[in-house]
């Protein structure tokens, strides 16, 4: 006999999202394969929807990326104590926000494009720049030195994630090693001195010395 077929699912309204659930699937994402493949389309598939009930919740992507700036600030970048002293504060709030992206570089790719920012995270650049002020600099003097830390503080993340990103990917001699270990000690003598010292040199986590420096000759300029 013949056997009676299934029910047939009635078509209805697609399930309700909520703005929670796209910043949590969104963030999953970026850190699995990076800010670039994250598209509305994307993500409308990931969750089981369509784009067009994506822009009931946020406008584009640009929008979307803005989000995840805030949710991450809001759940990395806890406001603290920091020293009264200026110079010690800026050092605290750069600290601060360098120890929170470091953990996320995709973030930092992110924010080069230089007109993306996360309102939350503005507390620390607030610091950082009423700092330099009490430390003498005028108003734009200050946003010009915030301006040399951020660039110092994103370009040290990126070369060093990057750098990470290579070797994981080839085991392999990087061209670098290569180049350094037939250094030529007549024409370059100093780079031959250090040159089988230079890869795990160049891997220290100096990052507060070069803010600390950099801090001091802005100030010397004043």
């Amino acid at each position: 006999m013949p056997q009676p077929s299934a029910p047939r699912k009635t078509l209805g309204r697609p399930p309700r999202i909520s703005r929670e659930e796209i910043i949590e699937t969104a963030r999953r994402i970026v850190a699995e394969q990076g800010v670039d493949r994250l598209t509305m389309r994307r993500l409308a598939t990931e969750i089981g929807s369509t784009p067009m009930a994506l822009y009931h919740h946020v406008r584009d992507k640009e929008e979307l990326i803005v989000l995840l700036l805030d949710d991450y600030a809001a759940r990395t970048l806890r406001r603290r104590e920091l020293p009264t002293r200026p110079r010690e504060r800026i050092i605290a709030a750069a600290t601060a926000i360098h120890e929170a992206l470091a953990a996320c570089p995709w973030i930092v790719e992110a924010l080069t494009a230089d007109d993306l920012m996360s309102t939350t995270a503005l507390w620390f650049v607030e610091q950082i720049v009423d700092g330099l002020v009490e430390c003498g600099l005028s108003a734009d003097q200050a946003v010009h030195g915030y301006r040399a830390i951020w660039y110092y503080t994103a370009g040290e993340i990126l070369v060093r994630t990057t750098a990470a990103r290579r070797r994981t990917d080839n085991d392999r001699a990087t061209y670098r090693e290569q180049v350094f270990a037939d250094l030529d000690p007549s024409e370059l003598p100093r780079l031959a001195q250090v040159a089988d010292r230079w890869a795990p040199l160049t891997a220290q986590d100096t990052y507060q010395d070069g803010l600390r420096a950099l801090i001091d000759g802005l100030l010397a300029s004043r």
